[in-house]
């Protein structure tokens, strides 16, 4: 028999090491489990590697040679970078620090999208049942779910999952939907030319996500912008309003006197005829119950609203607002440029951002106790604007006399409270009870005289004799009159018989808020202005701060990418290729020969 030598069995032995731990991370990655059978692969291979470590350090000593500590001292280095490495990878994974340095923000959601989805009380779900998952809309949806563990998001592809897609009713590659409990919604189809739109996402969201839908009335009949498509018509601000799960009604009040209760905001936009009395008589009314309405008056009309304003301190300035600030961008002096906004919730995101006002009126603001009225829209001050008399002149030009010096209020959001009163009567009941004098009560003048009270009231009727008893006062002289029920454990020196009017209970008194803005010009909401710079986030804003809609996010709403695209003439294009291939070329051509010629 032959036999093996000591020294070439413990070499032998030292590969069952690291077979142990191949087989164990084998068998772990296989079964996709990590049971008790890996483990143990992988603790033995890793002892007998390790014994092989301690035998060849005691036989060799080769621990103290240079070479050996060399390499250690380059593993464990090593090693150390592997780990920071991943340390690193596991924070920023974990806490995620993302700077966007793109103009429009196309990489960060808007702070209306972030507010949105932080407060999301019950989760939702992205479907997109297309087999590309497009980066750009992959990065989208997962700038939504960073915010929020409620929002999860999935591609699915029609063809392997039928019974899904037939259950959201799919009928081509690329629908996305929103789904939210036993509630979905189509958001949009995406192809090659149109991406995931964070606007119509963000929409579809607070659609879904809303209890109730708001209605808000256009007041009509008086040259109001037109609803329906056209030009100065509003309709695209009325396609945003229903994208935020706003319903929309025109109202004429020349046929139905009265605001329809189920009003949440009333808008006035650009009336050209002054309205009736009565119709005055109903918006006022409907203010006083606690209604909202935002009414956006141009210069030069007059709609006979001032004593409905008068009540809320706010008079319309027939002057022009001037601003020569927007010349550099070709908007002219009557389109005065805004950035300075007041801290209100319509405005408190603006920041410095633009909205604009084509043939805008100045608003004088009075305090009026009880109403608080805050200026939304100021231009900047004199001499870049000013409030301009001289409606005739071609010539704008400040007039001492005339004209009122900037800064001017172009808009103003105005509150007042309520007491709404819920009283609970009780049927009359006549018994017979003695007329009470209550204790430690008197009458300023001792002198018997019938007191009557009105049915269904308590406070007794104005007489030329003295006024009822205040309380907390001596009653030398007791009174014989016909009053109402009084607290119990009071003395009555003179018993009466009388009929008990109606007992009240005692009134529940809670606030009611009725909002109103003020805006002196309509043409911001029209179309295609609607679209520009900031005028779509007042007009939205303005309606979602009125309709008192509190869980809803008040700020700038998602913009799409902008178009950077550079779009030339026939006549541009020639010129610019003659100038790329011809006259270019021959200046470099006549810079070198000149540069030849000199140093010749």
């Amino acid at each position: 028999m032959k036999n093996i030598p000591q020294k070439k069995l413990w070499k032998y032995l030292f590969w069952l090491g690291p077979f142990f731990i191949v087989a164990g991370l084998t068998a772990g990655l296989v079964a996709e489990t990590w049971g008790v059978i890996p483990f143990v692969f992988l603790i033995t291979g890793i002892v007998i590697c390790g014994l092989w470590i301690v035998w060849q350090s005691q036989r060799s000593q080769w621990w103290q040679k240079r070479s050996t500590q060399a390499g250690t001292n380059a593993i464990v280095a090593t090693l150390a970078v592997l780990v920071i490495l991943g340390l690193i990878n596991f924070l920023g994974t974990r806490y995620q620090l993302r700077t966007d340095l793109t103009e429009a923000q196309l990489f960060t959601l808007s702070p209306q999208s972030q507010e949105l989805v932080r407060n999301l009380k019950q989760p939702v779900k992205i479907w997109v049942f297309d087999v590309i998952q497009n980066p750009q809309d992959r990065e989208l949806l997962q700038n939504y779910r960073r915010k929020s563990s409620n929002f999860q998001f999935e591609y699915v592809d029609p063809q392997s999952r039928p019974g899904l897609a037939e259950k959201f009713g799919v009928k081509d590659y690329g629908e996305v939907y929103l789904e939210s409990g036993e509630r979905r919604q189509l958001v949009q189809a995406v192809n090659v030319n149109e991406r995931l739109s964070e606007v119509r996402l963000t929409n579809k969201l607070q659609q879904i996500t809303s209890d109730r839908t708001a209605k808000v009335y256009f007041l009509q009949g008086h040259g109001e912008r037109p609803l329906d498509s056209g030009a100065g018509s509003i309709s695209q601000a009325l396609q945003a309003l229903g994208d935020r799960n706003y319903n929309s009604s025109p109202l004429n009040l020349a046929e139905n006197t009265k605001v329809p209760d189920d009003a949440d905001v009333v808008v006035v936009a650009g009336p050209k005829r002054g309205l009736f009395d009565a119709e005055v008589k109903a918006l006022q009314d409907y203010l006083n119950r606690g209604g909202n309405a935002l009414l956006m008056i141009d210069p030069s009309t007059n709609p006979n609203l001032n004593s409905l304003l008068q009540e809320w301190g706010v008079r319309l300035d027939d002057r022009l607002a001037v601003d020569v600030s927007g010349a550099g961008v070709g908007l002219g002096p009557a389109a005065p440029i805004i950035t300075d906004y007041g801290q209100h919730p319509i405005t408190k995101d603006f920041g410095n951002g633009i909205s604009f006002y084509r043939l805008a009126r100045p608003l004088e603001i009075t305090p009026v106790a009880g109403i608080e009225s805050i200026p939304l829209l100021q231009t900047r001050p004199y001499p870049d604007s000013w409030a301009e008399s001289d409606l005739q002149s071609e010539q704008l030009e400040f007039n001492p006399e005339k004209d009122l010096k900037g800064p001017l209020t172009l808009g103003v959001a105005l509150s007042r409270k309520l007491p709404v009163t819920t009283e609970t009567s009780a049927n009359p009941t006549p018994t017979p009870t003695a007329s009470p004098t209550p204790e430690n009560q008197a009458s300023p003048a001792p002198t018997p005289t019938p007191s009557p009270t009105p049915e269904n009231q308590s406070s007794p009727a104005p007489t030329p004799t003295p006024s009822p008893t205040p309380e907390n006062q001596a009653s030398p002289t007791p009174t014989t009159t016909a009053t109402p029920p009084t607290p119990e454990n009071q003395a009555s020196p003179t018993p009466t018989t009388t009929a008990t009017p109606p007992t009240e209970q005692k009134s529940e008194q809670s606030a009611k808020e009725s909002r109103l803005v003020v805006i002196g010009n309509s043409d911001f909401a029209t179309n295609n202005i609607f679209q520009q710079q900031l005028n779509g986030d007042v007009f939205l804003n303005s309606v979602t701060w009125l309709s008192q809609q509190d869980q809803q996010p008040l700020s700038i709403r998602p913009k799409e990418p902008k178009n950077r695209r550079i779009t030339l003439s026939t006549s541009q294009a020639n010129l610019l290729t003659v100038f790329s291939l011809a006259i270019l070329p021959l200046l470099g051509f006549v810079a070198a020969v000149f540069m030849w010629w000199k140093r010749r």
